[in-house]
């Protein structure tokens, strides 16, 4: 034993007193290497950010910490070359003081930074009373936390604008209709966000004109952009919108997400948000409360929509939570005559209101309804769980073609669940309409009899799972409906 000891340490002393150049070569790396991470202020050996160079294994895109998104529809975009706040325009955030005019002199000058980098101006905490203002491109529109954009209420300040081509009227009255309180059109690349600000459009007036029926012109949205393109909306409360809240028309690339979108749940057309005669929409991650529909796809108005032709197509309604006692979560229509397609709806909660899926037509509208996905729906208390409705009568003036009906091909909904619901679906289409491809499937709706009936009139399609058993309409043996069997 002990002289394997000395033998041992013999050997090791004797590498160690006639080293070779290789092992010094290594040694001398090393130790450099050592000094130098002892040289910075950074405790590790290897970067902080090692980990984000080193390659990962990917993450499923709908796991919690990655869900699956539609915000690319926005193209990101440098940061902005100016960035001023409204104060520097003269504006006093004191709730009483009349901004308009400094809005006004902050869009003006910031228009010179169009394709020169752009702007942004800032919204600090405060409250600042505004009468409309328009925006303009390359801008951002900053509301910093504790920072509330306050609508006038004189109805004066409030311009009358020309109706929409594709409504051919004010969607309420004849003639030309308000401005929206925020506006754009033909502008590009604009972002309208903020640290949790608010806007409110103190809507409370312009809902007593129309339940007093003194209105004279159709009432502004809170927002419309009109022929906009890369537009993202986000990170703000928008309430007591007078008419429609959020409304994109004729727009490309808008992405809405992460808003919160607050009306009295009797405000009469407070519709959420609105994509109209749109293309690559995003619509996710938003909280709605409304006196009508969350969501309501459209595209025209009659004769005037047909005649435009400008659908609403790739638009997709994700993550969206909400109530509504009037209206539904979602719907499509009854504005449609341009024709709607390929939209994507799904991941939504909608509770204690009328509808929840609810698919609007009428004669008179044309267009079509086609390539629709609904799925994976949670609703709790809401009255008819899915709803395809007609018969509004509804029409801008006495042009319209009775002639003119809707197509409706390729919807499926499914994988439903609706917890105390009170009656079964109602679709009703309209006679001499075609039906072609619509599938409903993995359907459950709690609180209604098995024996309860669907209410089914001028519909046909396939069903597969539903609970309570849909009307015969919807047939589930044919050979056509192999597309509608269940996942």
């Amino acid at each position: 034993m002990e002289s394997e000891k000395t033998n041992f340490q013999s050997v090791t002393i004797g590498s160690c007193a006639r080293p070779s150049w290789s092992i010094l070569f290594l040694l001398f790396t090393l130790i450099t290497i050592f000094s130098i991470q002892l040289s910075t202020t950074t405790p590790y050996l290897f970067p902080p950010n090692w980990a984000l160079i080193r390659p990962q294994r990917p993450v499923p895109s709908s796991s919690a910490s990655d869900p699956i998104t539609c915000s690319g529809f926005f193209r990101a975009l440098p940061k902005r070359k100016l960035v001023m706040s409204i104060k520097d325009f003269g504006g006093v955030g004191d709730g009483k003081t009349s901004n308009t005019e400094a809005f006004r002199r902050a869009i003006r000058y910031m228009q010179r930074f169009q394709h020169r980098g752009g702007s942004q101006l800032n919204i600090p905490n405060g409250t600042w009373l505004t009468a409309p203002f328009n925006l303009t491109s390359d801008f951002t529109l900053f509301l910093n936390q504790g920072a509330l954009l306050l609508a006038s209420q004189d109805v004066k300040e409030w311009p009358i604008i020309e109706p929409l081509p594709s409504y051919g009227r004010g969607r309420e009255r004849l003639g030309g209709r308000h401005i929206s309180l925020i506006h754009g059109n033909g502008i590009k690349n604009v972002i309208i966000t903020g640290d949790n600000g608010t806007v409110d459009g103190q809507g409370k007036m312009w809902w007593e004109l129309w339940w007093n029926r003194t209105l004279e012109h159709t009432r502004g949205h809170l927002l419309e952009l009109i022929n906009s393109e890369n537009v993202l909306i986000s990170n703000l409360t928008f309430r007591n919108s007078p008419f429609w809240t959020i409304h994109p028309v004729y727009c490309r690339n808008v992405v809405i997400k992460g808003m919160t979108i607050l009306a009295p749940l009797n405000a009469p057309n407070t519709d959420g948000i609105d994509p109209d005669s749109s293309t690559n929409v995003c619509i996710e991650d938003n909280y709605i409360e409304s006196g009508d529909d969350l969501v309501a796809i459209k595209s025209g108005w009659d004769q005037y929509g047909i005649t435009m032709a400008h659908p609403s197509t790739n638009i997709i309604v994700r993550r969206v939570s909400g109530t509504t006692p009037t209206c539904s979560g979602v719907g499509i229509g009854s504005e449609m005559s341009g024709g709607i397609s390929n939209i994507t709806i799904e991941d939504l909660h909608v509770w204690d209101s009328a509808a929840g899926v609810r698919v609007k037509s009428d004669k008179g509208r044309g267009g079509y309804i086609s390539n629709v996905s609904i799925s994976n729906i949670k609703m709790e208390r809401v009255k008819i769980p899915i709803r395809f409705s007609r018969g509004s009568n509804d029409h801008p003036d006495d042009g319209w073609d009775p002639n003119a009906v809707p197509r409706f091909k390729d919807i499926s909904i499914s994988n439903i669940v609706s917890v105390n619901s009170t009656k079964a679906p109602v679709l009703e289409g309209i006679e001499g309409s075609s039906f072609e491809g619509l599938c409903f499937k993995n359907i459950t709706l709690h609180g209604i009899a098995a024996s309860t009936k669907w209410h089914c009139e001028y519909v046909s399609g396939f069903a597969t799972k539903v609970f309570p058993v849909p009307c015969p309409d919807l047939k589930n043996t044919s050979s056509d409906s192999s597309w509608c069997s269940p996942s």
